[in-house]
C-alpha cells in the first residue's frame, strides 16, 4: 500500500535544510532585482529551440514527504534539464556553499523530471545568466536516474525525521487549539462580539476592520479566536504585527496566558526584533571571518533549531539564550526560526515593507497566513514611511570626498543633475508632478556602478557610500511606482557663496495600492485599535478590500466613570498660545486641587509643553511635574511611567502623539486624568498643505483628511489611558475652542457624555453642566 504524504515542501525550501553549510556570509554583493531576475529568465526561454519547456511543474514522493517545484526549463531534443540563476559581477567570486546549494536544487530538478518522463538518465545545467552583459555560463553534467534517485532520498531522509516531528506538532498543535478555552472566567462587554467577529471573518477569508475601545482586552480578544481557527482554515501561521515595542509585550503576554491555559496545546511563539538589538557584536561585520557567531553557522544550525523547536515562547531573551548556547547569531536563528513557529510577534515592517521577511516566505512556501494588526490607526504614518524615499544632497557632498576613483564620475554626474534642479526653483520648497527622468537615469547608473564595484572589491564600500547606495537603491523602487498617490518635492536651503543643497523625497500620501496586496495575501486580516474612525478615512489610505467588514465594538465602560469637559474658552492656537498658558496652568491647578491624583497633560509641541511645566512649576511648586524630554530612550520613557505610582501625585507633561500618548497601560490610582490642550492637527506647512491638495484631488476631502482625523484619532488615543479597568474613574478636560464645534464631537466616542463649559470666569472654568451635547 503507497504511504500517502503528510508533509509538503518545496524544492527550495527542502535544500536550503539539507544543503548548506559553513558561514553565514551576510557581505553585500549586489544581486539582481526580482524584475531583472525574471526578464533573465525570459532571456535564457527565448534563445533556446521551439520545444523547450520552460516553468516546468514537478513533484515527487518519498515516505510521508512530499517533494514540489517549478524547473526552470527543460530541452526535450536534448534532454537536458536547467536550472537558471541571474547574477552579476565576477561568478568567480561566487562562495562555494552557494554553488553547492544551486546544484542540489538541479539535482532534485532532475530526478523529478526522471521520474515523470522514465528516463534512464538526463543531462542537468546549471545556466548563470549575468544580467548586464546578457552572457550565459553553463555548467552541465550527465547523470544516470539512480544516482539523482539516490541523491533525492539522501536529502529527503536528511529532512524527514524533521518533519515528521512538524507533522506530529501540527497535528497536536490543532488538536489543542480545537479544544483551547478562553483564558478568563468570562468575556469583557464587548469582548465576546470581537472575538466572534474574527472568527466569522477568517472564517469567511474576508478582511475585518474593528474599532475597540481600549480596555476592552483587545489582544486576547484576537488572538483567542484566530487561534481556534487554526484547524478548521488549514492555517499555517498567524503574525501578529504591531507598530510599538508595547504592542509587542502585549502580544506576548497574551500568547503566554493562552499557552499556560492549554499546555497540550504545543504552540510556537516567536517574538521578532530589529537586527540592532539583537546584534551581539555589533563592531563586526557579518561573515565568518569577522563574527564568530557567523564563523561555522549553518553547521551549527541544525542543532540550534532542534533546541529553539522545544521551547514554546521564543521571546527575545529565550531566543538568544539558545543561540549563544550554539554559538550561532540570535537575530538570524530568528529568521529561521520563522519558517518553524506557529504565531509571529513582529513590527509591521516584517510584513508590509518592499522587502518584507514574513510577506516574503508566506509567498515563497506557500503558506496559508492570517494577520493581526494591532493599533492598526498607525499604519497610514508608517505605510508612507515604508514606501518614501528621501535623498540628502549634504551626504552626497559628503561621499563623493570618500569614493574611490572609479565612482567620482558617476557620483559627479548626480550631483550635476540635482543641481540643475535649483535654478528654476525659487521657493525653499517646492512640489513637482514628477520625478525628474534625467536625475533618475543619473541615479540609476551610478547605482550600477556602485554595484559593480562592490562585485570587484569584496571588501566593499566605507559605511556612509554604502548606506547612500542604499539609499539610491530605495528612491529608484520607488520611482518606479510613483502616481498619484505619490509627492515628488525638493527642500532647497542656502549654505553660502550663491550655493544650494537640497533634499529630495518622493513622499508616499497613499500607501493604499501597496497594502491592499498583503492583506489579500492571507487568508484574513484584522486590523483593530481604538480609533477606525471615521470609517472611509482608514478604508481609503489603508487600501481595506471591497468586502470588507467594519464593526464599532460598544464600550465596556459607562458615561459616568470618565468625566469629559470641553474648556472651549480657551484657544491653543498657534497664535494665540502666549495667552493660553496663564488660564491652561490655573485650570491644572484648580483640578488637582479638587481631586489630587496622578494626571497626564498633553501638548501640541516640545515648546509648547516646556512654557507650561515652566510656568506650572514656577507657581505651584509643591506639586511634582516631570516632562518628557525630544529623544527619550527605552530607560528614560520607563522611568517617566515609574514617577505614576499608586499612591503618588503629580502631573507628566507630554506631547500628544508621542511615547506616552497611546500603548500605555496606567490602571486605577496610578492615572486619574488627562489634560489635553490640542486637538493634535499636524503642523501646518507646505508639505502638508501639498498633501491637503492631494487628498482633495483624490478623495474630495483634503483638510479633514491631513489635519482633522489624524489629529482627533491622538486625542482619543490619549484620554483612552485614562480608564483602563471597569472600576476606574477619571476626568479629561479638552482644552480648546474647537472642542466646542458639533463636527469636532461627532468624531469623538459615542459613549462620552460631554460636558459643555459653562459661562464664567476667565481664570478657569466656573462650571460645568450635565449633558450630552455632541456624543454620538
Amino acid at each position: 500500500m503507497t504511504e500517502v504524504p503528510g508533509y509538503s515542501i518545496a524544492v527550495r525550501a527542502l535544500c536550503e535544510f539539507t544543503a548548506k553549510a559553513g558561514d553565514l556570509d551576510l557581505r553585500f554583493t549586489p544581486s539582481p532585482t526580482a524584475l531583472e531576475g525574471i526578464v533573465g529568465h525570459r532571456t535564457v526561454a527565448a534563445r533556446r529551440s521551439e520545444g523547450y519547456q520552460a516553468e516546468v511543474s514537478l513533484q515527487g514522493d518519498y515516505h510521508s514527504l512530499r517533494v514540489k517545484g517549478r524547473a526552470d526549463g527543460y530541452d526535450p531534443a536534448r534532454n537536458r534539464l536547467e536550472e537558471v540563476k541571474t547574477y552579476r559581477g565576477d561568478l568567480n567570486k561566487q562562495p562555494d556553499n552557494h554553488r553547492q546549494l544551486h546544484w542540489a536544487q538541479a539535482k532534485i530538478y532532475g530526478w523529478l523530471m526522471c521520474q515523470k518522463l522514465q528516463l534512464p538518465r538526463i543531462d542537468v545545467a546549471l545556466v548563470y545568466f549575468d544580467i548586464v552583459s546578457e552572457r550565459e555560463t553553463c555548467l552541465d553534467q550527465t547523470f544516470e536516474a539512480s544516482q539523482l534517485q539516490a541523491f533525492f532520498e539522501q536529502q529527503c531522509a536528511r529532512f524527514l525525521a524533521w518533519a515528521e516531528q512538524e507533522m506530529r506538532h501540527r497535528q497536536a498543535r490543532n488538536q489543542g487549539a480545537q479544544a483551547l478555552a478562553f483564558p478568563h472566567a468570562g468575556f469583557r462587554p464587548g469582548q465576546r462580539h470581537l472575538a466572534e467577529s474574527v472568527f466569522k471573518a477568517v472564517s469567511t477569508g474576508r478582511c475585518l476592520m474593528a474599532q475597540a475601545p481600549t480596555g476592552i482586552g483587545k489582544t486576547v480578544g484576537t488572538l483567542f479566536p484566530m487561534l481556534k481557527a487554526l484547524a478548521p482554515q488549514r492555517l499555517d501561521k498567524v503574525f501578529f504585527l504591531t507598530a510599538k515595542t508595547p504592542g509587542r509585550k502585549l502580544a506576548l503576554d497574551a500568547a503566554r496566558l493562552l499557552t499556560d491555559s492549554a499546555p497540550a496545546m504545543p504552540l510556537r511563539v516567536l517574538e521578532m526584533i530589529a537586527r540592532d538589538k539583537a546584534c551581539e557584536h555589533p563592531d563586526k561585520a557579518c561573515h565568518g571571518e569577522s563574527c564568530p557567531l557567523a564563523r561555522g553557522f549553518y553547521d551549527r544550525l541544525p542543532q540550534a533549531r532542534a533546541a529553539a523547536s522545544q521551547v514554546t515562547l521564543l521571546d527575545q531573551a529565550a531566543l538568544r539564550g539558545i543561540a549563544l548556547e550554539h554559538d550561532v547569531c540570535p537575530y538570524y536563528l530568528s529568521q529561521e526560526m520563522a519558517r518553524w513557529a506557529d504565531m509571529v510577534v513582529a513590527d509591521y515592517n516584517y510584513y508590509f515593507d518592499f522587502s518584507a521577511l514574513l510577506f516574503g516566505l508566506a509567498q515563497a512556501n506557500g503558506w496559508t497566513v492570517a494577520t493581526l494588526v494591532d493599533e492598526a490607526h498607525n499604519l497610514v504614518e508608517r505605510g508612507r514611511q515604508m514606501y518614501s524615499a528621501t535623498l540628502d544632497q549634504a551626504t552626497l557632498a559628503a561621499v563623493l570626498k570618500s569614493a574611490p576613483e572609479a565612482l567620482k564620475k558617476p557620483l559627479q554626474k548626480v550631483n550635476r543633475q540635482w543641481n540643475a534642479l535649483h535654478g528654476p526653483q525659487i521657493a525653499a520648497y517646492q512640489a513637482y508632478d514628477k520625478p525628474p527622468e534625467k536625475l533618475l537615469l543619473a541615479l540609476g547608473s551610478c547605482a550600477t556602478a556602485m554595484g559593480d564595484y562592490l562585485n570587484d572589491h569584496p571588501q566593499g564600500l566605507d559605511s556612509g557610500l554604502q548606506a547612500f547606495y542604499f539609499d539610491i537603491l530605495q528612491f529608484g523602487r520607488v520611482a518606479e511606482s510613483f502616481d498619484e498617490h505619490f509627492l515628488f518635492d525638493i527642500h532647497k536651503r542656502d549654505v553660502g557663496r550663491q550655493r544650494s543643497l537640497s533634499t529630495l523625497c518622493l513622499r508616499n500620501v497613499v500607501p493604499a495600492g501597496f497594502l491592499r496586496p498583503r492583506f489579500t495575501a492571507s487568508r484574513s486580516s484584522v486590523l483593530f485599535s481604538a480609533t477606525l474612525s471615521p470609517r472611509r478615512y482608514y478604508a481609503d489610505l489603508l487600501g481595506a478590500p471591497t468586502d470588507t467588514v467594519w464593526i464599532d465594538v460598544e464600550s465596556p465602560f459607562q458615561a459616568e466613570q470618565l468625566d469629559v469637559q470641553v474648556v472651549s474658552r480657551i484657544s491653543t492656537r498657534f497664535a494665540r498660545r502666549q495667552a493660553s498658558l496663564d488660564p491652561i496652568v490655573a485650570l491644572m491647578a484648580r483640578q488637582f486641587d479638587e481631586r489630587p491624583g496622578n494626571y497626564l497633560a498633553f501638548f501640541s509641541s516640545f515648546d509648547y509643553l516646556q512654557q507650561v511645566a515652566g510656568l506650572f512649576a514656577e507657581r505651584y511648586p509643591h506639586v511634582a511635574t516631570w516632562t518628557q524630554s525630544r529623544g527619550m530612550g527605552e530607560a528614560p520613557r520607563q522611568a517617566f511611567l515609574d514617577r505614576f505610582m499608586e499612591h503618588s501625585q503629580g502631573i507628566g507633561f507630554a506631547v500628544l502623539g508621542g511615547a506616552f500618548g497611546e500603548g500605555i497601560d496606567l490602571p486605577g490610582s496610578r492615572l486619574i486624568g488627562a489634560f489635553i490642550a490640542t486637538l493634535g492637527l499636524a503642523q501646518f506647512n507646505p508639505v502638508n498643505e501639498q498633501i491637503k491638495q492631494r487628498m482633495a484631488a483624490i478623495f474630495g476631502d483634503g483638510y479633514d483628511y491631513t489635519y482633522l482625523y489624524p489629529g482627533l484619532q491622538k486625542v482619543v488615543q490619549a484620554a483612552g489611558r485614562v480608564i483602563r479597568t471597569q472600576q476606574d474613574r477619571g476626568v479629561v478636560m479638552l482644552i480648546d475652542d474647537r472642542f466646542g464645534e458639533a463636527k469636532v464631537q461627532r468624531l469623538l466616542p459615542r459613549w462620552w457624555s460631554i460636558k459643555q463649559e459653562a459661562l464664567g470666569s476667565p481664570c478657569g472654568p466656573a462650571g460645568f453642566h450635565q449633558g450630552s451635547q455632541g456624543a454620538l
